[in-house]
């Protein structure tokens, strides 16, 4: 299997193809491993060299003999050392798969190897001081976006179609706007973190994955979602597959669209463009648009961020061995002094202030069936602007760094709603311009059926970016 072909197609496509038989799985795992090697040298994506061999993994799966990335964030596969992005961490060796590894196995997605991070998975940007800066494929010079930046560059460029992605405050929807892709992040409750996590980041981060298309994330959630034993509760359970929305009429739709950050960030004006633009076109196609957004108070939704911080440092600081903060870089060090200061009573009004946006946020969607939103509020960024290991960055001004650049995302990592981010603009030099659409909790569904019309009326298909390994 020549390159040019493996990478024309997304992980459904892949799988009809061993299917019926025109290809073997070898084949398409020999590809991928080229795949991984030229794309890797250019965007600097995996945080290890590929897996030889791959993964053990079901071979009767949906997605059986289809290529396949984990992310950097955590023991996730018995038996792979994780860094968290960290020159800390020497290689923490998962001793079990979590649920949702399980069930990527189950699936038959052939993993091939480990992408890059972040370090402690805190920044928009995925530019650690241990693994260099992971390029964006349509850029060199800018970022692929974080925390999920390596999977959403190797993803971009052909490597693989589809990777594990995670998202604590639009880690899964930024690197997708930045790369051009697909990335939904589902409703709380919806995959499980089972066994060894219960709610993360205080039930503000969620897991699943980076596509190129809109079904292959729809058959990937049909694979992966549902409860974990012991889950201490889940999203209502779909009314069918999700496979069966794409295609589907969603009826006539009441839809918010604002480019207006409730942190009062400046929004570029590519940007905004396009989330009016989309607003115009599902205009066209028969729903009522309206100029709105929820009420968001944003020192709530700061105190809640803190909150978050404040949870990743702590299994840090209560692991059996803990990091050396010498090797750590500056706002990971800033985050594990604010954790050691922090009090139940500080965690406390933190749930309250989730709790209060949780409410504002979901008032709105009782009158909107969807928000349509920018995914960040500018254009992907050139390398250093966030400047992680800058220690004059206190944990207010990291906070304000990453809302000035993705002010959008973060509000439904708080509420639990769905949110996906399609590849649905361009600005003039050519860069990928994610537009986010929210739905009420639990309705996957509605975004899958909208996702699909847009991808038919508002196609990226044919959008290919500079570093692509099917270019000559």
């Amino acid at each position: 299997m020549e390159l040019h072909e493996y990478a024309r197609y997304d992980a459904v496509g892949i799988r009809n193809l061993i299917r019926a038989g025109e290809v073997t799985a070898d084949e398409v795992e020999a590809a991928a491993r080229r795949a991984l090697t030229v794309a890797n040298a250019k965007v600097n994506g995996l945080a290890l060299p590929v897996f030889a061999p791959a993964l053990d993994h079901a071979e009767d799966g949906p997605f059986a003999g289809v290529p396949f990335l984990i992310k950097d964030h955590g023991p996730v596969a018995e038996g792979v050392p994780f860094f968290l992005g960290s020159r800390s961490l020497q290689g923490v060796v998962a001793q079990h798969d979590t649920d949702l590894m399980a069930r990527f196995r189950a699936a038959g997605l052939v993993t091939l190897g480990l992408t890059t991070v972040p370090e402690m998975c805190v920044s928009l940007s995925t530019e650690s001081v241990r693994f260099g800066p992971t390029r964006n494929p349509w850029d060199l010079d800018r970022g692929a976006g974080g925390s999920s930046g390596g999977a959403a560059a190797l993803v971009a460029a052909g490597a693989v179609p589809v990777a594990h992605a995670s998202d604590g405050a639009g880690s899964i929807r930024v690197p997708a706007s930045c790369c051009g892709l697909v990335g939904l992040k589902p409703s709380r409750g919806r995959v499980t973190s089972g066994p060894d996590l219960g709610e993360p980041m205080l039930g503000m981060a969620y897991e699943f994955a980076l596509t190129r298309t809109v079904r292959d994330a729809a058959h990937l959630l049909d694979a992966v979602q549902g409860p974990g034993i012991g889950d201490k509760y889940t999203a209502p359970p779909p009314r069918r597959p999700y496979a069966d929305e794409i295609g589907t009429d969603p009826g006539r739709l009441r839809v918010a669209v604002t480019t207006k950050a409730w942190s009062g960030a400046v929004v570029d004006g590519q940007v905004a463009a396009a989330a009016v633009r989309v607003g115009r076109e599902l205009e066209q196609l028969g729903h009522t648009v309206s100029e709105a957004g929820p009420l968001v108070d944003w020192d709530a939704v700061m105190q809640a961020s803190v909150a978050e911080g404040v949870a990743v440092a702590s299994m840090l600081l209560l692991a059996p061995r803990q990091p050396d903060p010498a090797r750590m870089e500056a706002v990971s060090r800033q985050f594990l002094q604010v954790a050691r200061e922090y009090t139940g009573l500080d965690l406390l009004a933190a749930g309250n202030a989730q709790n209060r946006v949780t409410r504002s946020v979901s008032a709105f969607f009782t009158e909107y069936d969807l928000l349509v939103t920018p995914t960040l509020g500018r254009l992907p960024a050139p390398h250093g602007t966030l400047r992680y290991d800058d220690p004059s960055h206190t944990m207010t001004s990291w906070l304000r760094a990453l809302s000035d650049y993705g002010p959008f995302s973060v509000v439904f990592n708080i509420t639990g709603q769905p949110a996906i981010s399609l590849p649905l603009g361009q600005s003039e030099n050519g860069l990928p311009i994610g537009v986010q659409i929210v739905a009420a909790y639990g309705r996957e569904d509605l975004l899958f059926q909208i996702a699909a019309h847009l991808e038919q009326s508002m196609p990226w298909k044919d959008r290919t970016p500079p570093v692509f390994v099917a270019n000559p």
